[in-house]
Order: C-alpha cells, then structure tokens, then sequence
C-alpha cells in the first residue's frame, strides 16, 4: 500500500528572481562537479586526497569552506544574537592554522600519510591508530555530520517554514524536510567526485558566501542607521571580547554554590555564573583550537592533498587570513539581527526578543537565514540563499569524505590489505551512507541542547584534549612512547565519554531528568561543571598518563620515529623544510597576528 504523501507550501518571502539565482548558482556547482567527476581516476590518492594535487588558494578555500559550512553560519550568528561578540574567542585562534602550516605540515608531507591515525601509527604503534581511527569517526558523527544536519533543518525551517509533508498520518515539518536535502544532495557529488568534488565547490561557495554575507552585513547596517547606532542597541557588553577577563568580584563573575541538605549547608562551592569563563577562554579553547586546526582529520585531509610542503603552508597561512572572517560575517550579522529586532525597525523579528529584553536561543539560532529573508532584496536575496546552502553542503560533504576516508583507509585496509583500489574507493562510498543515517537518530541529542554552537564545543571539549596531548607531545618530545599514548588517549577518552554519557540525559529529559540530577550528588556535580573546566581537566589528566607511562616504560625506537619530531628530524629534513618558505610566508603571518591583536584591542566594549 502507498503511503498518503502530501505537500503544504504557503508563499515565501523568497521570488521569482531568487529561485532563479538558486538554480543558476547550483547549475554551476553542478557543472563543477561534473567537470572533476569525469578527470577523477579510480584510485585511492585520487578519491581521498585529490591526487594531491590542489593549489594553495583551493586548500585555503576549502578549509575555511569546510569549518564555516554549518555550525558557523548558523551557530556564530544565532551566538552573536544572544551573547556578543563572546564567541570571537574562538574565531580568533586563526593562528592555529599558522601552527598547522609552519609546525605539523612538514611532518605530514614527509611521512605522506593519507589520514592522522595512520600518522600516529608511524610516530607510536598500530594500537593508537585504532583508538584515535574510531575515536574520530564517533567525534564526526555526533559532531560534525549531525551538526551539519540540524544546521540544514535550522535554514530550511527558517527560509521555509510553511513546507510540511504527511506521510500517513505522520505530518512531517520543515525542519526535518531540510535536513534529508541537506544529506541527499551533499551525498550525491560526495560519493561520485570525491576529494576534489569538495575542494573545488568549496571555492566557488567561499566567494559566495564572503560577499553574500558581507552584503549582509552592510545592509543590516545601514538599516538599523549605522555602526553606531548597532554598538548603542547592542550595549557595551555585547560588544566586550573581555568582559570573561575580568576579575573576580568587580561584576559577580563568580558566585558561591550553596548546596543544602534538611536546610543544612553541606557543601560549598564556586562556579563561573558568565557564559564564557575566563579559565576557559584562556585554557580550554586553545587546546580545542590546536586540535581541530593542526590534528583533525576533517580539517589536515585538504593540506595533505597539495603536492609538496610549501603548498600546504600556503594554503594555511591563506585560511588563516579568511578564519578572521567569521566575526563580521556571523557574528556581526546576529548583532545586527537582535538590534533589528529590539528597535522594531523590522517588526518580523520581534519574536527573537524574550520578555526580558535578550534574545531567545531558540529562537536567535535562525539570525541569520531571518535576516536573509526579512532584508535583502530579490536576487540579492537568492544568492546568499544559495551560498548559504551551499556551504551548509560543503561542510558535510568535506565531513563525509573525512569520515569514510578514516574508516576505509584505517580500517577497512588494516582488516582487508589486499582489496583493489576500485574496492577501496566503493567501500569509502558505503561508509559515508551508514554514518550518515547514523547521525540521523543523533538529531533529536543537538534539538535539546540549548544553543548549537555550544553543544558542538562541549562535545569537542570532551573529545579533543586527549588527541591534542598525544600529537603536540608526540613531536615535541621524542621520549614519549607507544604506551604512553595509547594509555593517555584510553584514560582521556573514558572521561570524555563519561562526561557525555552523564550529560545526555539531562539534555534529551529521560527517566525524569529534565530538570537535572539531583542536587548535591556526584552525577549533579560532574554534570554542572562547566564544559571548558572539565575539558582541561581531562587535557591534564591525559598529560600526566602519558608522561609517567612513557618513562615507566622502555623509551622508543628512535630510528624508527626519524623525521617525526623535532629531536629526530634529520638535516636533510631541516634544510627542505627551509628551501620551502621565504619573506613573503613570514610576513603573511605576522600580518595574520597583527590582525588578531587588532580585533582584541578594538572589541573592548
């Protein structure tokens, strides 16, 4: 028996003109595809990495492309709504790309590995790339690719919120109607081009996107009667990279816990009342960063595709210069978003703004598709429409290749070393299907969660310090050896999970804890620790393991492990490494740096 499938589509503030632009902008991403889908050779380097064989300006494009995609456009904006320019912080660690570039690159490019955990098989042993192989694949899953997926069902919701299906009986919304287009059409030019499908739409979405968005931008602006008038609905506050810095007690920043028991005080605690700690800001979010920048799979896989190091370098220190953009492309926007909608000047946001006079989180997630729609004109309307959903594609298609990248060469590989290169290739295909319905029945952990970008750094504060310790460790100090390692990312992932495994939860409601465990008991305690806390936590305990394990044990081989550290990277290596850059890598840098100090200094509120 067919199902009774029915639409319900209302008018859209979207035109003629603007599906127009949509289906011309995707006819070119669709041409592109095409294009690199027939020069694409049935091979592995060629799948995974392009053959490496892209250009800086493609890496640097296709890595921005890649971390602004989703929880970017929809998180840093909806952020900026309710909390500022706080989220800055982490747009600021641009020069974890300079990291990426002039530190890691040379040891990637010399051991022409095709993912991290093989690179940390090479460094320590097989037993560590495993860990880190279904680590990284779980971290993708839960993080990545569902974020990506809400962020789709997020834009669809907002831009179309009058599209619904019934299947029999069942009424379907927008929201969940975007998030399988969003998958759908991503997997298709995922799984037929590849590596360099992705690279090269990403750079067709990141000119979009940056002038589309800085359109935006303006346009808000001027609306609302200038920068000025932005900075007075706003406040100071919203405007204050520093407002976390300041010292205790000046503002109430930090604030006693008094737990009680039959009106007795049993415990006494202090606990950081701001969104943003400090502590955190200044601890957590660099260990977040150096990860994510210089180690993960998702984002090194493009730098490991060029074809030397001087390439890869290029291309770093070129994301690094595009990695600024977000604060005026996102964040701005949300600002422009909750000034637009307090002052009234656009009574269709009104919504946004609680009885309290903030923004309301669920609410503020959709700033910035709301602000597409409400403000810019046909046509105009229609490209950042388009680039908006493009890059929401682009980001899980660089996921999904990532993810099936880690599973095939990692471990399908390991568990089949005599399959073809054909048979290499098909089973990447499959594996990016089966984690994608995977994170499906993860959508409903990030609908509970209060904001999407926050939910997206808790689960990453839980999961990355351990792979931060090993790799910035591993090349740092060549004493640290595979028992170290392995028993360092064991013992920090087994915080990490516990610490999800006690949030969920909480987060989704079951067995009656929507409101929280009970007061004053262990699981109340470790779930209300604040995520950055206890992600430094798990960094130092993670250290410490892997420390006293490595010189509890016999030191490593180190002939083995040439090339990869410092203390035995050879002369000849050293001397490359140097032939690869000049004044203008060097200037490019400081530049990047002097653009960072620039944007702290002015956002003091």
């Amino acid at each position: 028996m067919t199902p009774h499938l029915a639409f319900a589509v209302t008018s859209t503030r979207l035109t003629a003109i603007d599906w127009l632009v949509i289906a011309l902008y995707f006819s070119i991403l669709l041409g592109v595809a095409t294009w690199v889908v027939r020069k694409a050779k049935d091979s592995a380097t060629d799948y995974f990495l392009a053959g490496r064989n892209l250009g800086w300006w493609v890496i640097g494009a296709s890595i921005f492309a890649s971390n602004i995609g989703s929880e970017h456009v929809v998180g840093l904006a909806g952020s900026g709504a309710t909390s500022g320019v706080a989220m800055a912080h982490y747009e600021l660690h641009a020069w974890c790309l300079l990291l990426l570039g002039w530190v890691f690159v040379p040891f990637y490019m010399r051991s022409k590995v095709f993912t991290m955990p093989e690179f940390l098989e090479r460094r320590f042993s097989v037993k560590s790339r495993y860990v880190l192989s279904i680590v990284s694949i779980v971290t993708f899953i839960v993080s990545k690719i569902a974020v990506g997926i809400f962020a789709g069902g997020v834009v669809f919701s907002t831009l179309f919120p009058e599209v619904r299906v019934n299947i029999a009986g069942l009424d379907i919304d927008s929201f969940w109607i975007g998030s399988v287009l969003v998958i759908v059409l991503t997997g298709l030019y995922t799984v037929l081009g590849g590596m360099r499908a992705v690279a090269y739409n990403d750079a067709v979405q990141v000119v979009v996107l940056i002038c589309g968005s800085a359109l935006l931008t303006i346009y808000g602006v001027v609306k609302l009667g200038g920068w000025s008038e932005l900075r007075h609905i706003c406040g100071s506050d919203m405007f204050n990279l520093w407002k976390p810095l300041i010292p205790a007690g000046q503002t109430g920043t930090w604030a006693p816990v008094i737990v009680k028991s039959a009106g007795h005080i049993v415990k006494q605690a202090w606990y950081f009342n701001d969104n943003f700690p400090w502590l955190g800001m200044l601890f957590c979010a660099p260990i977040i960063g150096m990860w994510y920048w210089c180690t993960d799979q998702y984002i090194v896989q493009r730098a490991l595709g060029a074809p030397d190091e001087t390439t890869a370098r290029r291309g770093s220190i070129f994301a690094a210069f595009l990695k600024l953009a977000p604060v005026y492309l996102f964040i701005v926007p949300g600002l422009v978003c909750y000034a637009l909608a307090k002052s009234g000047k656009i009574p269709e946001l009104a919504p946004m703004i609680g009885p309290d006079g903030h923004a309301i989180p669920s609410v503020a997630q959709g700033s910035f598709p709301m602000l597409v729609e409400y403000l810019l004109p046909p046509g105009l309307r229609g490209i950042v429409v388009a680039g908006l959903l493009s890059a929401l594609m682009g980001s899980l298609a660089g996921v999904f290749n990532a993810c099936s990248t880690l599973f095939t060469v990692d471990l399908y590989e390991k568990w089949n070393p005599a399959a073809s290169q054909h048979q290499i290739v098909r089973m990447g295909r499959i594996a990016t299907v089966g984690m994608v319905l995977i994170a499906l029945a993860w959508i409903p952990v990030i609908k509970g969660a209060q904001g999407l970008y926050t939910y997206l750094q808790s689960v990453q504060g839980y999961l990355a310090p351990p792979i931060f310790v090993v790799f910035f460790f591993g090349v740092f100090f060549k004493r640290l050896n595979a028992e170290g390692a392995f028993w360092a990312m064991v013992a920090g992932f087994a915080l990490g999970i516990f610490r999800m495994c006690v949030d969920t939860p909480v987060t989704l409601g079951l067995a009656g804890l929507k409101g929280g465990y009970a007061e004053g008991s262990f699981l109340w305690i470790v779930n209300n620790i604040y995520f950055q806390y206890f992600s430094v936590l798990i960094t130092i305990v993670s250290a410490v393991v892997m420390v006293v394990v490595s010189h509890l044990t016999a030191q490593p081989e180190y002939g083995r492990i040439q090339s990869l550290t410092f203390a035995t990277a050879t002369a000849e290596d050293k001397a490359h490494t140097r032939a690869g850059w000049g004044w203008k890598e060097v200037a490019a840098s400081a530049l990047v740096l002097i653009c960072i100090l620039c944007s702290y200094l002015y956002f003091r509120g």
